[in-house]
């Protein structure tokens, strides 16, 4: 066993908490529908994955889905890819997220301290109704694309429901995007429409957003209008932006409608166009089909996540990650979604507390870095805050680590359960997650998702407990892409997760489980360390060197070493420190003693160098690669898909790193 196994958990669920999880009533259900003995989560799982006809059918009978499921659940199941889930379905994923036209809450939104308002089910209705009109009239069809590079707004989720309502297939990017990398996004997939935002706020600063909306509108010759949305300025001046109109005047002629001519189509009828990170090349397009969003986020909302109507859920993400389209699903469980765009640090970095208990948060979802972050500055919300209402936390981004999950219990909330989430825009869901009725055990992901038959193989191919191997699913699964944009032979999608195992979804992530029957991730295989042969983590060591107070955050990667020899790599660690501080012998020293202390020599870092930026994708994710490659004085390819490329300078031409 390489991970070191706690002595007991942080956290077990009362047993009236576990009697009312949705969950337990879920496997009583099924007890009584299939006749099956499901006592505890094992059972369960082992179910969800050898019936797969039973389990997806009572997934989509647990939400109450709207449409025609026919008679088959699934087609050549033994092929991945290959297999097809419900193939005479009919449905429309906006038609089953507006399920409700009353006045109580749907969306609420905070942009920062400055922007505050509310939309009910009817008002979201109705905006709905009033766009896909629009839409209609200049001609968007099932099959065309609408794009939106928007924040975190009321009016994104508007155009995404209008958008899929008939059948369009929606893709966003966030406007801290630059011209090149948004048209590196769409312009592979030739939008029709896009919807734009004038501005956001950020840090208490406006970043103003129509002078690049003009010159992405330009290398978009397949766009047919632009509308762009007010958020920041009160005049527009839009006449240099082709095919131009605001918000209002785009949808003015339709405010009588109130009505939505929902499309029932196939399951796998393309939702979303999701993107790869970028940062060896242009990004991937990954297209998901509609039915298989919706049941796989129904199941993880309801089930692992305890969603129940009424709720209010929050996850701090951009339109750039897949946290957003997750969030977003909620709607079908009946949650009330709390969105916020911003500094998630403005003021004294208590913002998103503040929000909690204004709002009554009961599920809030964020990064493990902002988790350590707020840890590092010492914020203490269970002392400053009412958290009453809040259940659930959600974690995930990168692998949060063991002193994380002791954080969460001690400074913001003692009962709760803590979920450590992982997938990917892969699969735009988990392989991996929580589980209100399951303890949580320190630095673990509480179990494998239902319907998912998750595994770690090692080198050969071969199941292993205890031991580092390759997070793989050796089932198909519903929530697989469609395939990828322009891949029409659909060897770039197999190449992608095929080409390691046959017919084994292979993800990409080192990983373990753990006696608990639980998984920790120690990052991505490809960013793995190779130091004289032996296989290491990046989060191994990530764990250990941020636990000194002095480290801010830090990135490690295997250089070739020496130059050109083929046989090795030695690891180099790169650290922020705090502001003011300098890297000195005696903290190097620390910092090795710490790692050496805790793991072995082969994690003990060769070189340790400070720098004052760690380089980061959109959505916060440290690349590894992209250091790496700049270590080893190869190109970046895409440099557009990092948050603050400018870091990557820091990395070049290291004295440090030429001995």
């Amino acid at each position: 066993m390489s991970y070191p196994v706690a002595e007991r958990p942080l956290w077990v669920p009362a047993g009236d908490r576990i009697a009312a999880a949705n969950i337990t009533d879920f496997a009583r259900g099924a007890e009584r529908r299939w006749g099956r003995a499901l006592p505890d989560y094992p059972a369960l799982h082992g179910w969800s994955v050898e019936q797969p006809a039973e389990f997806w059918t009572s997934i989509w009978d647990l939400g109450e889905v709207r449409g025609q499921m026919g008679p088959v659940v699934l087609e050549n199941g033994e092929l991945m890819p290959g297999a097809r889930w419900f193939p005479e379905a009919r449905l429309n994923f906006a038609e089953n997220l507006l399920r409700s036209r009353d006045d109580s809450d749907a969306l609420v939104f905070w942009g920062e301290d400055r922007v505050k308002n509310r939309l009910s089910h009817g008002d979201l209705y109705r905006q709905v109704a009033h766009f896909a009109a629009a839409l209609l009239e200049m001609g968007v069809e099932p099959g065309d694309r609408v794009a939106a590079w928007m924040p975190n707004l009321p009016e994104t989720i508007v155009v995404m429901l209008a958008a899929t309502s008939v059948g369009a297939i929606f893709s966003s990017a966030s406007p801290d995007f630059g011209v090149q990398g948004v048209l590196d996004r769409f312009g592979q997939i030739e939008p029709k429409a896009l919807v734009a935002v004038d501005g956001y706020y950020y840090n208490d600063k406006i970043v103003d957003c129509m002078e690049r909306l003009a010159a992405i509108t330009d290398g978009l010759p397949s766009v047919k209008r632009v509308v762009v949305v007010p958020y920041v300025h009160a005049h527009h001046d839009i006449s240099h932006v082709h095919h131009a109109r605001m918000l209002a005047d785009f949808v003015k002629p339709f405010l009588g409608e109130t009505e939505i001519p929902f499309a029932r189509l196939p399951f796998d009828h393309p939702l979303y166009i999701m993107y790869s990170s970028g940062t060896t090349g242009v990004p991937k397009c990954i297209v998901h089909g509609a039915g298989g969003v919706l049941l796989q986020h129904i199941k993880e909302h309801r089930l692992h996540g305890d969603v129940k109507p009424g709720d209010k859920l929050f996850y701090f993400t951009t339109c750039g990650w897949m946290m957003w389209n997750w969030l977003v699903s909620g709607l079908a469980s009946g949650a009330t979604l709390l969105l916020y765009d911003g500094s998630p640090m403005i003021g004294d970095g208590a913002i998103l507390f503040d929000y909690a208990q204004a709002e009554g948060m009961t599920h809030f979802g964020t990064s493990a870095k902002f988790i350590d972050g707020i840890a590092k500055v010492g914020l203490r919300p269970r002392a400053t805050h009412d958290l009453s209402a809040l259940r659930a936390m959600f974690s995930t981004g990168s692998p949060l680590v063991p002193e994380g999950f002791e954080y969460v219990y001690r400074e913001i909330k003692a009962d709760l359960c803590l979920s450590s989430i992982s997938g990917g825009t892969d699969i735009v869901s988990c392989f991996v997650l929580g589980n209100p009725t399951l303890p949580v055990w320190p630095g673990e992901i509480q179990c494998k998702g239902l319907g998912m038959a998750v595994d770690v193989f090692d080198e050969a191919g071969h199941p292993v407990r205890g031991e580092k191997g390759e997070l793989v699913c050796t089932r198909p699964f519903p929530v697989m892409p469609v395939g990828f944009w322009n891949d029409p032979d659909g060897a770039k999608y197999r190449a992608a997760y095929f080409g390691r195992f046959d017919n084994i979804w292979c993800h990409g992530d080192y990983s373990e489980i753990t006696p608990h029957d639980g998984v920790v991730i120690y990052g991505r295989s490809d960013a793995t360390l190779n130091p004289g042969g032996v296989r290491i983590g990046t989060a191994e060591i990530y764990r250990q060197v941020e636990r000194l107070d002095e480290v801010v955050e830090s990135l490690v990667i295997g250089q070739q070493w020496p130059p050109g020899a083929a046989a090795d790599v030695r690891v180099v660690l790169f650290v922020k420190l705090r502001e003011g501080l300098s890297l000195d012998d005696a903290l190097i020293a620390r910092i090795r003693d710490t790692i050496r202390a805790s793991t072995t020599p082969r994690h003990v870092p060769a070189r340790v160098v400070q720098v004052a930026d760690i380089p980061r994708t959109k959505s916060g994710k440290i690349v590894e690669l992209a250091v790496r490659a700049v270590v080893h004085g190869e190109p970046v390819k895409n440099v557009e898909a990092l948050a603050n490329p400018a870091a990557l300078e820091h990395f070049r031409a290291r004295p440090e790193l030429q001995s």
